[in-house]
């Protein structure tokens, strides 16, 4: 492990004791971001529903390293009761899962589920992909991974 992984692991680790989460961490969009380019082995797992992701865009990534496993169905918001079983059909309970909704309370709660499942090493993104609401409701203006200016892309 380089020491850039290992220093955003500490940091991630630290704000899991900082902030009594029961998961491995949270990372920033940008120190999530730099985690991914410094280990080749850890994923993104994006948890919003697929209208999000035609409607607002997603992270433009290796298919190999980032990915769509729904924590809820759109329209009826209902929970995938299969997310846990899509997660380990597809990736290794030792990789480290960065997990990404919109502004991180979905992908907080699927960090949450994954750890009890042998997911050690679930780390949520903070801010999400579009962020909190500034003063007019609009998200991408004050956080989140777009308004950080990392890489998306809208089909």
């Amino acid at each position: 492990m380089n020491s850039t992984t290992q220093s955003l692991l500490d940091k991630a680790k630290e704000r899991a004791a900082q902030n009594e989460l029961p998961y491995c961490g949270s990372l920033s969009p940008t120190e999530a971001w730099a985690l991914l380019q410094s280990d080749p082995d850890a994923v993104l797992v994006d948890v919003r529903t697929q209208a999000e992701l035609d409607w607002v865009g997603q992270v433009s990534f290796s298919e190999d390293r980032w990915m769509h496993i729904e924590w809820s169905t759109y329209p009826e918001g209902t929970r995938n009761e299969d997310f846990v079983a899509q997660v380990k059909s597809r990736i290794d309970p030792n990789q480290t899962i960065l997990l990404l909704c919109r502004s991180g309370a979905r992908s907080h709660n699927a960090a949450a589920l994954l750890v009890k499942h042998g997911f050690d090493k679930a780390i949520n993104v903070l801010e999400g992909f579009e962020g909190d609401k500034d003063d007019l409701h609009r998200r991408s203006s004050i956080n989140g991974w777009r308004k950080h200016g990392l890489p998306w892309e809208q089909h």
